[in-house]
C-alpha cells in the first residue's frame, strides 16, 4: 500500500505546479521513421505509418484491474479495446519489489524490471534511474526536436521518474487531482502539438484503497476515469492535423488491487496489469498474452523511430514487433488443474504435450507425484504461481506467455518414487560447420542441493556435450552462450536436463540458436 505521505491528499511536494522545461515548445516536422524501428511489423502497417507523423499517448490508470474495467460502465476504454489490442499481464512480488506504485510506474516508464531500475518502494531510495532513464529522456537524447510532455496526479512520477530532460513535467496540484491532470493533458494535446504524452490518473487506486476492488465505488471510479480518458482521446482526434498523424495510444496500470482493498503483496489480483493499445499498426480487436510491463516504453520508442540500442539493456520489446515462440503456440492446448488444489476452478494453464519439433525425455523420471509437474511441463505465470505463493515463482519476470518448467518442489507434494530426472529436447537448428553460433534462451533457476540443471548441445545427432550447468540460484535472465560448431556440422540440438527431488525449479523460454 502506498504510504500516506505519498497520496494525493498529502503530496510528496508542495501543492504548487512542478513544471520544468528546457527550450521553447517545438513542433515536429519529422515524417515517421516507423519503417526503420518497426521493420519486423506487417508491411502494410509500416507503409501506412510511414506516410504519417508518429505520435505517442500513454495513459496510466493507477491501480486499475482489467477485469473490473470490462465489468464497468467504461465506453471509452471498451471502444479502444475493440479498436485495438487488449493484453492482460502480470508483475513481480517481493522480494524483488512490492506491488506498489513506485516500482510499477518505474518499470512501465523505463522499460526495465526492478532488478535494473532498483525502485523498490515509494520513497525511491537507492534508485538507478540515471542508468535506466524514462523513455522520454531517451527520446530527447535521440531526437531533441520532438516535444515531450508528462503530467501526473501522483507527484513522484513527474518529480522523480521522468527526468528534467523531458520538455515539460507537471505534477498536478492536489486540489485539482485527476480533473486538473485531464484538463492539462487535453490542453497540451490540442494546443501544444506534443510528440509524446504521458498522463497518470490516480482516483481508481484511491477507490481501491478506500472501498476495495470488489466495490461499486471502484466501478464508479473506473467510470469517472473512463470519461477522462475519453476527453483526452477526443482531444487527439480533434486536432486539425490528426488525419496526417499516426497516434499510438497505450492505456496501462502500475498494479492491481485486492477485493477488500490494498496492494503490495503477492496475490494474483495485486500482480495484475495490462496494455490496451490502438494505432501504430496494432490489429483491431486482438488479444495477446506475450506483453509485459516494460513493453510500454519500448513500444513508444519504436513508434517514434528511436532505434533501441542493445547497450541500454531494455527488458521491453515493441508491441509492434511480436516475436514468435514455439511454447506460446501451446496456449490453446492448455488444460486445467488435475492434482493441484489451490489454483482455482476455470484456470487453464498446463500441458505435457510439447510443441511441434520439441520432445520431453522422461525415461529416467520417477513415478507418481503431482501430475501437473511430472517431468518438464508447459505452463503460464498465473497457473504456476498459484500453485504456491511466496516461493519466488513470482520473480520469473522475463519469461512470456507459455514457458517450460521443471518443478521438483511441486512434483513431490504427492506420494512419489524415484527422483526428478527429465530432459527437454529442442528441434534441430541450422548451423554452419566451423563457424560460431549463439544459443539464446530465457531462464530462471532456484537451487537446493542436490538439484542440478544442465544445458547440453549436440551436432548432427552426435553425443550431447554440456555447455552450461546450474547449481546456484540464477535470477530471471536472458542467457547467451557462444558455440563453436564442429567442421562439417549442419544441425545443432539443445537439451535441458533437470535432476533433483524435493528441491526447487527451473524455467526455460524463448530458445533459439543463431548462426554467425
Amino acid at each position: 500500500m502506498r504510504p500516506p505521505a505519498l497520496t494525493n491528499s498529502s503530496p510528496l511536494h508542495t501543492p504548487e505546479d512542478h513544471v520544468s522545461s528546457h527550450g521553447i515548445s517545438r513542433r515536429s516536422l519529422l515524417v515517421s521513421t516507423a519503417a526503420i524501428a518497426v521493420a519486423a511489423g506487417p508491411l502494410a502497417a509500416v507503409a501506412r505509418a510511414a506516410a504519417k507523423t508518429p505520435k505517442v499517448l500513454v495513459i496510466g490508470l493507477d491501480g486499475a484491474l482489467l477485469g473490473r474495467i470490462k465489468e464497468a460502465d467504461a465506453p471509452a476504454l471498451k471502444g479502444l479495446m475493440s479498436a485495438g489490442l487488449t493484453a492482460p499481464s502480470s508483475i513481480y512480488a517481493n522480494p524483488l519489489a512490492p506491488t506498489s506504485s513506485g516500482p510499477g510506474w518505474s518499470t512501465l516508464i523505463t522499460g526495465v524490471w526492478p532488478d535494473k531500475h532498483r525502485v523498490v518502494n515509494n520513497e525511491f531510495t537507492g534508485h538507478n534511474l540515471a542508468a535506466y532513464p524514462d523513455f522520454m529522456t531517451r527520446i530527447e537524447a535521440a531526437k531533441p526536436n520532438l516535444r515531450t510532455y508528462a503530467v501526473s496526479s501522483w507527484a513522484p512520477i513527474t518529480d522523480i521518474v521522468f527526468s528534467a530532460k523531458v520538455d515539460t513535467r507537471v505534477s498536478t496540484p492536489g486540489a485539482e487531482y485527476d480533473a486538473g491532470t485531464t484538463a492539462r493533458a487535453v490542453a497540451e494535446v490540442k494546443g501544444g502539438n506534443p510528440d509524446a504524452v504521458f498522463v497518470q490518473l490516480d482516483n481508481i487506486d484511491h477507490a481501491g484503497h478506500d472501498s476495495g476492488a470488489a466495490s461499486q465505488a471502484y466501478l464508479d471510479a473506473i467510470k469517472g476515469a473512463d470519461a477522462q480518458v475519453g476527453q483526452i482521446v477526443a482531444a487527439v482526434k480533434s486536432r486539425a492535423t490528426y488525419g496526417a498523424e499516426d497516434w499510438l495510444i497505450m492505456i496501462t496500470a502500475d498494479h492491481g488491487h485486492t477485493d477488500a482493498g490494498g496492494h503490495g503483496g503477492s496475490s494474483w489480483p495485486e500482480r495484475q496489469t495490462f496494455m490496451i493499445a490502438t494505432g501504430g499498426g496494432v490489429t483491431a480487436g486482438s488479444v495477446r498474452h506475450d506483453v509485459r510491463m516494460p513493453d510500454i516504453a519500448a513500444s513508444a520508442l519504436a513508434h517514434l523511430g528511436v532505434a533501441i540500442d542493445p547497450a541500454w539493456g531494455l527488458d521491453g520489446r515493441p508491441v509492434q514487433q511480436p516475436t514468435p515462440d514455439a511454447f506460446d503456440a501451446l496456449r490453446a492446448k492448455l488444460t486445467g488443474p488435475v492434482d493441484e488444489t489451490g489454483i482455482g476452478a476455470g484456470v487453464v494453464g498446463f500441458t505435457h504435450t510439447p510443441p511441434s519439433g520439441w520432445s520431453v525425455d522422461n525415461s529416467r523420471m520417477g513415478s507418481g507425484g503431482i501430475t501437473e509437474w511430472r517431468g518438464w511441463s508447459f505452463t503460464t505465470d498465473e497457473f504456476w504461481t498459484k500453485t504456491e505463493r511466496d516461493q519466488r515463482r513470482e520473480l520469473n519476470i522475463r519469461a512470456r506467455n507459455v514457458f517450460a518448467v521443471a518443478d521438483g518442489d511441486e512434483w513431490t507434494d504427492k506420494s512419489y518414487s524415484g527422483t526428478f530426472d527429465s530432459t527437454l529436447v529442442s528441434p534441430s537448428y541450422d548451423v554452419r560447420g566451423g563457424a560460431r553460433a549463439t544459443l539464446t534462451y530465457t531462464t530462471y533457476y532456484r537451487q537446493e542441493a542436490p538439484q542440478k540443471g544442465e544445458v547440453l548441445v549436440s551436432y548432427d545427432g552426435g553425443a550431447p556435450a554440456v555447455v552450461k550447468t546450474y547449481t546456484a540460484d540464477t535470477p530471471s535472465v536472458v542467457e547467451s552462450i557462444a558455440l563453436q560448431v564442429p567442421a562439417g556440422a549442419t544441425k545443432a540440438q539443445v537439451r535441458f536436463r533437470y535432476t533433483g527431488g524435493n528441491n526447487w525449479y527451473w524455467v526455460i523460454d524463448g530458445v533459439t540458436i543463431t548462426a554467425s
